[in-house]
């Protein structure tokens, strides 16, 4: 580890100097060796496969699970991050003043950035291409369940990165996927300039708990969607079957459906027929007499399922809807389906989430949908970066400023 850092401090300041050119060639580069890898990729893929077989469930298998078409996806993300603007170098604000001094504010890379994340293989092409496109170098360290698959994907990338004279060190794997290592990177003050963690709860605080370098709180999501009295609500159906079981083992799923009482009796069994075969109801007292399901439990309105279950309470207005929120609410994204404009505007402007949605599925809420390539994380805090994180998030800034012979 100690070996690593050290490598990847060195070649921090040859990476931040590489022109948007010079990036490009690099990411275009790592794209082509990850197609021209996927046979390795696949094979260590379906060895981490196999080893996780029985000890995770199967929502968490398919994210562990990657295929040509998830490889080729991967590539072409690469390649959308090539052709996004370069973070890097961008006059954010300018002063001249009385006296000619120029004042210039510039965005420049955070220089080492450390990810740690769980099980999501594809996590770790677009980590490292953001990391290079914003002149940052990157130190992975993915979850034991996808190792194998990680470190063919970072071999591929390195070799890419070799191939147009880019130091390989810009892409590093922790090669030990103990709490040890995890650690050490928390702590590796004087190497480490920025941690990203992205996974579960668990990992999220464990990291905010230990870390000593400065770390962005990202993405554990319990997401809701309330359905507000004036919804449509064949609509409505609709925005929560999407955002609760197109992929359930995201962040951005929802794990909370809050209803106005004044339609539940109309709107729950409509929801019911939708998806009551996919998906278990945890259910309030009110909607307990309404629909088959299961009670809910003192946690089941905190908890990030991350599976087909969903939580489920009624409510008197979109007040109620806003407090009940506000007390459970990991601050990732939340939705309305009103026809209201004022029921649209209290939400919007009382939910204090990275992402408030009006008529839409949470869904939504991923660097990709939102113009940024892919993304790093999705931070949930407020300090330097909310939301989606892509390139400029990853980019802080320095003064620079010209004089000619100015004194003060």
């Amino acid at each position: 580890m100690k070996t690593m850092l050290e490598n990847a401090r060195a070649v921090k300041g040859q990476i931040a100097c590489l022109t948007e050119q010079q990036k490009n060639d690099g990411l275009f580069a790592m794209a082509d060796a990850l197609l021209a890898a996927q046979a390795a990729i696949l094979e260590a893929n379906a060895q981490d496969l196999e080893a996780a077989k029985g000890t995770v469930s199967d929502v968490m298998l398919d994210r562990l699970s990657l295929s040509p078409a998830r490889i080729a996806a991967m590539a072409e993300g690469i390649r959308q991050v090539a052709a996004l603007p370069d973070p890097v170098g961008r006059v954010l604000e300018e002063t001249i003043r009385a006296d000619g001094l120029k004042i210039q504010k510039i965005s420049v890379p955070m220089g080492v950035i450390a990810i740690i994340y769980e099980s999501r293989p594809n996590v770790t092409s677009d980590a490292a291409a953001l990391a290079l496109k914003s002149g940052n170098v990157c130190i992975l360290r993915g979850g034991k369940e996808a190792f194998r698959s990680a470190n063919a994907i970072v071999r591929a990338l390195r070799e890419g990165l070799k191939k147009v004279g880019i130091p390989e060190n810009a892409v590093n794997l922790v090669q030990d996927t103990s709490r040890e290592s995890a650690t050490a990177l928390m702590t590796a003050n004087g190497y480490v300039d920025l941690l990203i963690p992205r996974g579960g709860a668990g990992l999220i605080q464990a990291c905010v708990r230990t870390a000593t370098v400065p770390c962005i709180e990202t993405g554990t999501g319990i997401c809701h969607v309330y359905v507000e009295k004036t919804a449509d609500l064949s609509m409505a159906v609709n925005i929560v079957e999407n955002a609760k079981t197109s992929r359930p083992s995201v962040c951005n799923a929802e794990e909370v459906l809050l209803v106005d009482r004044a339609i539940a009796g109309k709107f729950l069994p409509m929801l019911q027929q939708r998806i009551g075969d996919r998906v278990e109801f945890r259910l309030d007292p009110e909607a307990a007499a309404i629909i088959p399901g299961t009670p809910a439990g003192e946690r089941d309105f905190d908890t990030e399922f991350l599976d087909y279950i969903l939580a489920v309470k009624c409510v008197e207005d979109v007040r109620e809807a806003v407090a009940h929120i506000a007390a459970h609410s990991t601050g990732h994204s939340e939705a309305i389906v009103t026809q209201s404009k004022e029921a649209e505007q209290m939400f919007t402007s009382l939910v204090d989430s990275a992402a408030v949605y009006v008529n839409a599925s949470t869904r939504f809420t991923d660097g990709g949908e939102f113009g940024l390539g892919c993304e790093m994380g999705i931070s949930t805090q407020r300090l330097h970066a909310r939301g989606p994180m892509g390139l400029r998030e990853l980019t802080t800034y320095k003064y620079i400023i010209h004089g000619n012979g100015h004194v003060r």
